[in-house]
């Protein structure tokens, strides 16, 4: 057999060990290195409300569609850059305007 047996623990000892982590925790920051600093509470929800903040906002009124258009079309729209989509319905609402029924 080749290869060396690093634990004498079962794949179910290794899991339990790890649910219940040592006091301290498993890292201990050295206080030197501020890229290494681990998150605070503070941070780390900070961090998870601007995670849950993406998406349409609340009280939107789009729709979200499937639209077939000519490549070229949407081709000159794209090579605008990025907002080319806002920009399209700003294009398509200014249509609206000047074609009123």
């Amino acid at each position: 057999m080749s290869g060396s047996k690093t634990t004498s623990m079962s794949r179910e000892q290794i899991l339990e060990a790890l649910k219940t982590p040592p006091p301290g925790g498993y890292y201990v920051w050295d206080g030197v290195d501020e890229d290494d600093r681990p998150a605070t509470e503070e941070e780390l929800r900070a961090g998870i409300a601007l995670a849950r903040s993406r998406g349409r906002p609340a009280g939107s009124d789009k729709t979200q569609i499937a639209l077939r258009v000519d490549n070229s079309v949407l081709e000159a729209f794209r090579s605008t850059g990025k907002g080319w989509q806002t920009r399209m319905n700003e294009a398509l609402k200014e249509w609206l305007k000047e074609h009123a029924a």
